[in-house]
């Protein structure tokens, strides 16, 4: 892996076909820019990091990802194909999952309910035993309502999604905020089995110091600009990690 300039767009390889492309990508809200001239890539079956200070552009990177912005500049591809312009769901069914912050659950709904509305290919029984199996304290609860479950029982609900809508790209958003350290183990471990059975994904996570343990390869965003492409290993060695993401804005 390697360093590169801020705004250098990734060399593409034969060998090396990214599963989501970011090219140029800049965004405002109204006149003010939050992201400028972003590239960064998410390869099959890897854990990419995006770190950064509050305010950096982050949660806007994935939104444009998934379609829910639309960019001023650049484009959006996903294996190949330019999506820039596809809405939402269509992103969905050609296999990306975008789970956002703050626990995404029909909260009036029992989690047997959402375990069926997350589900698109795997039905019935198939989705709830899925989501058991990545998460057995759901099996206890498919008669609750999600409103009422601990908090991280509303993520492992969420996250489960994950799983049921069979992704190929998954776009997780802070997924460990608010947690208790032992919820924060069981949802790394997850992301790590995910990333295992081929899938990409790019993570966003205040805890950056365990999304660098188990990415392999990290961007860090400071002022919607791309700051450092590369290792995420040299992130965590001698005075890196303060230099890039230990500071404040």
């Amino acid at each position: 892996m390697r360093n590169s300039a801020p705004n250098e767009a990734p060399t593409r390889t034969a060998t090396d076909s990214p599963a989501l492309e970011l090219r140029g990508v800049s965004a405002s809200y109204g006149t003010t820019a939050v992201l400028r001239d972003v590239s960064l890539r998410v390869a099959p079956g890897s854990a990419t990091a995006l770190l950064g200070p509050n305010g950096a552009g982050k949660t806007t990177t994935l939104r444009l990802a998934s379609g829910l912005m639309k960019p001023s500049t650049g484009t959006v591809e996903l294996f190949g194909k330019d999506i820039t312009g596809t809405a939402p769901h269509r992103r969905a069914n050609d296999g990306l999952c975008h789970i956002p912050e703050g626990r995404g659950v029909y909260r009036n709904l029992t989690v047997r309910e959402n375990l069926a509305m997350q589900s698109t290919k795997a039905t019935g029984k198939d989705a709830v035993d899925k989501a058991i199996s990545a998460f057995p304290v759901l099996g206890k609860r498919l008669s609750q309502k999600a409103g009422t479950l601990s908090g991280g029982e509303q993520q492992m609900l969420a996250l489960s999604a994950a799983y049921l809508s069979e992704p190929r790209v998954v776009l997780v958003d802070e997924p460990s905020l608010g947690l208790a350290p032992i919820i924060v183990d069981t949802v790394f471990e997850f992301l790590n089995t995910l990333r295992s059975s081929g899938i990409g994904l790019l993570l966003v996570d205040q805890f950056a110091l365990r999304v660098l343990e188990i990415a392999d390869h990290a961007y860090v965003l400071r002022r919607g600009a791309i700051v450092y492409d590369g290792d995420p290993q040299t992130l965590l060695d001698g005075n890196m990690f303060e230099k890039y993401v230990g500071e404040t804005e």
